[in-house]
């Protein structure tokens, strides 16, 4: 089994940061993560994020693993499983093997929501999607629904207008109170995007693939997908295993993004910090890096 002084599970921006900062103090680390860039890697557009007018997920995530690389830290796709142990020895065991750590630092965001609605796990992958980046291209001149009310919902619809005929927004509210005025602005004067307010799809249908949806306003839609936006929920697996202080699914932390199990740090979406952006998520990789470094260093001495 290798040792390592830390390991960081969680291949976003969060974790990648941690690892470049770790990289940096001479730290013998590893990164393990399922999706290299987490859930930013799905983005169509990243607009504010310092030093890039707009670039996409996929384009951030390569340059931020490439600088990881460069500093010779190991990245490991891989699941992890199980973790074990106390600070100074933490037995991680993903689905290929095991690993040994003095310093552990989460950096494993959260999962997308699901519609848990009448069709949804029966035409996944046949229609029904999660990614509006990786699907898109699948839907060239047909009609598509997005479901959800928040910026990722809107840039969802506005890549997939790039290819559909026509984009539904189906949203359980009002209006959008939760997106950035800008991306509202931009759906708004889109014309291949069409605004349904106030409306719930209770039922996904069709026969080998999607050809509509049942809105609770009795409405029926025939669409060829349905993207599904509706947020995102902590991963709370590993928390619940190391016995974390949680808030709501999500790990409570101080200003050094520790955590109440000595030798536990944690950053990104999963902390309970208010802004998940991938600005932040990289602010909180890099303090958790340091309050490891300093904590490695302190008993040393």
């Amino acid at each position: 089994m290798e040792s390592y002084d830390l390991i960081i599970i969680g291949t976003g921006p969060a974790g990648l940061t941690a690892g470049i900062y770790a990289g940096r103090y001479l730290l013998k680390t590893l990164i393990i993560g399922k999706l290299p860039g987490g859930m930013i890697s799905e983005a169509h557009k990243v607009c504010n994020f310092p030093s890039y007018e707009s670039i996409t997920g996929v384009e951030l995530t390569k340059k931020i693993i490439e600088q990881v690389k460069d500093l010779e830290i190991e990245i490991k796709q891989e699941e992890v499983t199980e973790i074990n142990g106390s600070n100074s020895n933490f037995i991680i065991k993903t689905n290929k093997q095991e690993y040994q750590a003095k310093k552990i630092i989460l950096a494993i965001g959260r999962k997308k929501q699901k519609l848990n609605v009448k069709g949804e796990s029966e035409f996944l992958g046949k229609g029904v999607s999660y990614c509006a980046t990786c699907d898109a291209g699948f839907f060239k001149n047909k009609v598509v629904s997005v479901v959800g009310g928040s910026n990722a919902a809107l840039t969802a619809a506005l890549l997939l207008s790039e290819y559909a005929k026509k984009v539904y927004i189906i949203y359980r509210k009002g209006n959008f109170f939760r997106a950035e005025p800008a991306w509202i602005k931009q759906v708004e004067e889109n014309k291949k995007i069409k605004l349904i307010f106030n409306s719930k799809i209770i039922e996904i249908y069709g026969t080998d693939s999607v050809k509509g949806v049942k809105l609770d306003t009795k409405k029926d839609l025939k669409v060829d997908g349905v993207f599904v936006e509706i947020g995102s929920i902590p991963d709370e697996k590993l928390s619940k295993q190391l016995e974390l202080k949680t808030e709501k699914g999500y790990i409570k932390i101080n200003k050094k993004q520790e955590t109440n199990i000595k030798g536990v740090f944690t950053a990104g979406d999963i902390t309970n910090n208010p802004l998940k952006q991938v600005i932040t998520a990289c602010g909180e990789g890099a303090i958790a890096a340091n309050s490891a470094y300093n904590e490695l260093k302190l008993q040393e001495s």
